[in-house]
């Protein structure tokens, strides 16, 4: 048999979003880039890419009318199977969409979520990314005729009158019910667990989608966490022992970040953070290679304060310096300087100098300046160790050599 004839056929989509008063064409073109990367990270093929200028989405269509032909034609020309829209749209865009252009429609967050559920590994992932998704089906019943009466069956269980969307929309409540009981259930053995492994100091590796969160996992705890490139490799949260000198520790890996998170998938996965909340140290590990960067950073702050952990101590490390570029100037370049063209020493010297908060610059990938990084978490662990457990820190040396290690 060849196997070329049974493998699955890559989907081919088409990518559209706004560029307005909110985000600018390069902005858009960014988000763009993202949306890109996320569809290649589902599986989809990505021909072309539309984008249309207008103060507010079209209220039936998104983008209005003529551009929506625009991309009816083009989608008849290529046949394409997909059309991802970069925002969420509410239930009646997504239904006029679909009856216009009679192709599957996907939005920004149906996206993340179909990936979260083909990434998820563990019982309290699935059950987490299966809560996401029915909160998200439930106001969009009208548009997804599911037939769920048939899984519910039963003599009496339907009343009197009542139509197929009521007994749909009745069936995914108890879903969610029943869901959240079992998340409950999960939550309290974490909580057991955490509670087991006593007072020892706790660090959390937090950071945007991609940073190389698990890389350095895999690097400081010599474990093989699953590393790739792609959005959103790691959902579970892998807690692991650590030893640096003499001195041990907790070290946590953690899902990662993204722009225009869908909000029920963050109230879904917050138990799974419950391991950054709990973290004495955050290393917020920062990719300076992506020119979006310092917008990255923004997400994961603000995600961090939504499940109160914005006041954690926390140091930055900015990864993948192997991979960071810039665009030299000519001389006879008059135009005013842009942040493309910050060399790596520059953005050193920038605010990330000037903050209160410690940075490092790293390759992880490549093993630069490591023993600089682990230095500086030494001494953060070190320090709240040697306050938890004053009678003990004696043990631990002023001063170490890295090299022993």
């Amino acid at each position: 048999m060849n196997m070329l004839e049974t493998a699955p056929a890559t989907e081919k989509a088409v990518l559209v979003g706004l560029i307005n008063q909110g985000q600018d064409e390069k902005q858009a073109n960014e988000y763009l880039d993202e949306l890109e990367f996320l569809a290649d990270t589902a599986g989809a093929t990505v021909l072309k890419r539309f984008t249309q200028k207008l103060a507010n989405p079209n209220k039936a269509t998104f983008v209005g009318s003529g551009k929506l032909d625009e991309i009816s034609n083009y989608i008849k020309v290529v046949e394409a199977d997909t059309i991802i829209f970069d925002d969420e749209l509410s239930p009646t865009q997504l239904r006029n969409i679909e009856t216009i252009l009679e192709c599957k429609v996907l939005d920004r967050t149906n996206l993340i979520l179909d990936i979260f559920a083909n990434r998820a590994q563990t019982a309290h992932a699935k059950t987490q990314v299966e809560l996401a998704q029915y909160k998200y089906l439930l106001p969009r019943l009208t548009r997804m005729w599911t037939h769920l009466e048939r899984q519910r069956g039963g003599i009496g269980m339907r009343g009197p009158g009542e139509s197929q969307i009521e007994t749909d929309r009745r069936i995914i409540l108890d879903k969610i019910a029943r869901l959240k009981l079992q998340l409950k259930k999960i939550d309290k053995q974490k909580a057991t667990q955490r509670n087991n492994r006593g007072q020892m100091v706790r660090v959390a590796l937090v950071g945007y989608t991609n940073v190389g969160k698990s890389t350095i996992m895999n690097m400081m705890a010599k474990s093989e966490v699953f590393a790739e490139n792609k959005l959103f490799a790691t959902l579970d949260t892998t807690v692991r022992k650590v030893v640096i000198g003499n001195l041990p520790f907790l070290l946590a890996d953690t899902v990662g970040f993204i722009r225009k998170l869908p909000h029920d998938l963050v109230e879904s996965f917050k138990s799974t953070l419950d391991e950054v909340r709990e973290a004495d140290v955050l290393l917020h590990i920062v990719d300076i290679s992506h020119p979006g960067f310092e917008e990255q950073i923004e997400t994961v702050d603000s995600t961090l304060k939504d499940i109160e952990a914005g006041d954690k101590p926390t140091i930055y490390i900015f990864n993948k310096i192997d991979a960071f570029s810039y665009t030299a100037k000519d001389d006879d370049d008059l135009t005013p300087r842009t942040k493309e063209n910050f060399t790596l020493q520059e953005w050193k010297n920038s605010w990330m100098a000037k903050s209160n908060t410690p940075a490092l610059f790293i390759s992880a990938i490549h093993k630069e300046n490591i023993d600089d990084f682990k230095k500086k978490l030494y001494e953060k662990v070190k320090a709240i160790h040697s306050k938890r457990f004053p009678y003990n820190s004696y043990l631990y040396n002023s001063e170490w050599e890295i090299g022993e290690q």
